[in-house]
């Protein structure tokens, strides 16, 4: 897993995390369902990244 994917990952996390919080806080729940989301699209393409590491050693 390179550094840039490892970066873009925590970065899509991160960035879900944020938008989840602010749908959250003003009520606005297809913020936070994006948010949700953005950080299972995140997640997912991590474990990809892992297991394709895993095959490589």
């Amino acid at each position: 897993m390179g550094f840039d994917e490892k970066a873009g990952n925590a970065t899509e996390n991160t960035a879900g995390k944020v938008k989840e919080g602010v749908g959250r806080a003003t009520d606005n729940e297809r913020l936070e369902a994006e948010g949700r989301s953005e950080q299972a699209g995140a997640n997912l393409k991590q474990a990809a990244e892992k297991i394709k590491d895993a095959f490589k050693s």
